[in-house]
């Protein structure tokens, strides 16, 4: 087994690794009680399963086609910048918009804060 072999199984396994966080994520999403935890499942690992994949892919790429794609590259930072974002604002405007926690939460403590008329 090569250099190159070795690199390419590398990759494969990043793929494999970023498959299985995207069945992970899922089964968070659909497991999880309240919009704010399901929100941290969409977000962290299915952020984390896109990015193994496509760190995956661009290391395949590179080692076996010999050339360094930029979309790849474009793809990862876009991803990496954009959904722990997306899920924040998403996850603060449920909280604005009153969703109710489920009831195993224990302190809210952004509450007064934000709202200091319901005391």
């Amino acid at each position: 087994m090569n250099a190159s072999q070795t690199i390419e199984l590398g990759a494969a396994l990043l793929i494999l690794l970023g498959s299985i966080m995207s069945v992970i994520s899922a089964l968070g999403i659909i497991r999880l009680p309240d919009v704010y935890t399901r929100s941290h499942a969409a977000t962290k690992s299915s952020t984390l399963a896109v990015l193994l994949s496509l760190s995956g892919a661009f290391v395949y790429f590179w080692v076996h086609e010999g050339f360094i794609s930029v979309r790849l590259l474009l793809g990862i930072v876009f991803v990496f910048l954009t959904a722990p974002v997306a899920g924040h604002l998403i996850t603060r405007a449920a909280y604005r918009a009153r969703v109710k926690l489920t009831d195993n939460s224990s302190d809210d403590e952004l509450k007064e804060v934000l709202f200091p008329e319901d005391k």
